[in-house]
């Protein structure tokens, strides 16, 4: 089973293509995560392309940063992205950009995420979600649910994304009932 982008080459034109307009050099572990913030690449074909795309010179290594390789696209990269990135539609590519984005903003801010399970007294039990911003709690939820099983999920679910559960709650509180197609 391949990314639902489709092929390998799709899957290097995604990728150069965030990189371009990321505008800055990332490290591989970063440009997976902003490559996976939309789930139309998998982590395989991922890494496949993204060793490819280097041996080709489309990204090269910059430098290093904490121990982390860095990586940047290349003048051909940025030709290669800028010629096919026609292929792939465009509402893919917007909404890639916006969720690599807003991951990397979140990042910066050094916002953390954290969030825990209690038992309560009639067995259910709580989930509490926060996002910390240099130690000052910016958002806080807490949940009841009905097992431990769901409430493991949505701690799951909330660590791997907590900018789209912020994003989401968010906009439902302000009144935006289209956040989920942004």
């Amino acid at each position: 089973m391949g990314s639902p982008i489709g092929s390998i080459r799709n899957v290097k034109i995604f990728v150069l293509y965030l990189m371009q307009n990321v505008g800055r050099p990332l490290d591989f572990i970063t440009l997976n995560d902003i490559v996976m913030q939309t789930d139309f690449v998998m982590y395989l074909d991922f890494a496949e392309a993204f060793h490819q795309m280097v041996d080709d010179g489309l990204i090269l290594v910059v430098g290093e940063k904490d121990g982390d390789t860095i990586y940047d696209i290349t003048d051909k990269g940025k030709c290669v992205a800028e010629a096919l990135h026609s292929d792939i539609l465009s509402s893919i590519l917007d909404k890639s950009l916006t969720a690599a984005l807003r991951y990397l903003d979140f990042k910066a801010r050094g916002i953390e995420a954290k969030c825990n399970t209690e038992k309560r007294d009639d067995g259910r039990y709580d989930v509490t979600c926060y996002l910390l911003e240099r130690g000052v709690v910016i958002f806080k939820s807490v949940l009841a649910v009905d097992s431990l099983d769901r409430a493991n999920r949505m701690m799951d679910n909330f660590r791997d994304r907590p900018e789209v559960v912020y994003r989401g709650v968010h906009a439902v509180i302000a009144g935006n009932i289209n956040y989920l197609f942004d």
